[in-house]
């Protein structure tokens, strides 16, 4: 069976047969709310009206305050481990048909399946006919949108996407997912940003506007013209993680300055990237009179 074509309600019936997944929180809970709050300026207002609308109550009427959602369910919602991921076999490079898949095999049970997936499902947004949950599946686009844009989330297999690379962040033992995860983050806010998480937000904002600008149109596009581009940014992540995460990372290997310098950049312009993705997604789905419905590939 297709996993577009799946129901939350069979996904708990698959609960058991789902293998656990590598552990880590893409770009942690300081990095999915740093790329929710890039987003919401970029959201047009009837876009805004309707995520405020589908926002549960203890949001707040703010995006940003739910992004981090889907890593607080992922042992009540066993189902969705392995949408937070990808893993290719050891390779330089992502194709659906290849790697988007649960361990059992099943199509689509990856982060790029669930972008599409949950973009379809809030496509009936207004239609009295809708059986989705659409409050959840705001919350899991947004979260995994982040996710696909965190380099070791579209990672290699046999080491889980780094999480079994054990590292030294200057002198703290940890592995190098978290590193990519939190550590690099904590320790820009730390340095740069006197541990104020708008403070970096605000940052990164005026690289969007300043040397990236020239960019940003390019990060929009959708060249293969799918309602969503998770393929493009799944294929974006892992060429990342080739060139960045996993060189210079071996296991027992120390991480200090050289890694940090060079890294934190592509760290920063992932989470603009996320940030402003998502706001195109929203964008399309809630404020677009060429609404296209996701293809299965």
């Amino acid at each position: 069976m297709d996993f577009l074509s799946l129901r939350l309600p069979i996904f708990f019936l698959l609960s058991v047969l789902i293998a656990k997944a590598p552990f880590g929180d893409a770009w942690g809970k300081e990095g999915h709310i740093m790329a929710c709050k890039i987003a919401e300026p970029y959201l047009t207002e009837k876009t805004l009206k309707a995520v405020v609308d589908l926002l549960p109550e203890t949001a707040g009427g703010e995006l940003s305050t739910i992004c981090p959602w889907a890593d607080t369910v992922r042992f009540r919602y066993r189902w969705s481990s392995p949408l937070h991921y990808i893993n290719t076999p050891g390779v330089c490079n992502y194709k659906y048909s290849r790697d988007c898949h649960n361990s059992h095999g099943q199509a689509g049970m990856c982060v790029a399946g669930a972008i599409n997936n949950y973009t379809n499902q809030l496509y009936g947004y207004g239609n009295p006919s809708n059986q989705y949950n659409l409050t959840e599946s705001l919350m899991f686009l947004a979260h995994f949108v982040g996710d696909i844009h965190q380099p070791l989330h579209v990672g290699f297999q046999d080491d889980e996407g780094g999480n079994t690379i054990i590292v030294h962040w200057y002198r703290r033992k940890t592995n190098l997912h978290h590193v990519w995860d939190s550590s690099i983050i904590e320790t820009a806010m730390r340095d740069y940003y006197d541990n104020d998480l708008d403070t970096m937000v605000e940052g990164i904002k005026l690289n969007i506007t300043g040397g990236w600008a020239e960019d940003v149109d390019n990060w929009q596009n959708c060249h293969n013209k799918r309602a969503t581009c998770a393929n493009d940014y799944a294929e974006e992540s892992i060429k990342l993680a080739c060139d960045y995460a996993y060189k210079d990372a071996e296991q027992d290997s120390t991480l200090e300055d050289d890694y940090f310098f060079t890294r934190l950049p592509i760290v920063k312009k992932r989470i603009a990237q996320a940030g402003l993705r998502l706001a195109l997604i929203l964008n399309r789905i809630f404020d677009s009179e060429n609404n296209q419905q996701i293809q299965s590939y």
